[in-house]
């Protein structure tokens, strides 16, 4: 699961309450408190719900 690519729902926000671009991201991980790792490179990254997370298909389209 550490590779696959994500993106956020509309209106995601982060652990600190700031709204999350709306753009492919890499799951890094889910932490053991259950918020997910994702990241747009290597200095880009975001804890947020993996509620507000779809996963992508090849072609980056949302799997529902």
């Amino acid at each position: 699961m550490n590779s696959d690519k994500v993106v956020v729902k509309p209106e995601t926000r982060n652990h600190k309450g700031f709204f999350v671009q709306e753009t492919d991201y890499k799951l890094m991980e889910i932490d053991r408190s259950g918020w997910a790792l994702i990241c747009i490179d290597d200095a880009t990254c975001h804890y947020v719900d993996p509620e507000d997370l779809q996963i992508t298909d090849e072609s980056g389209v949302a799997q529902d």
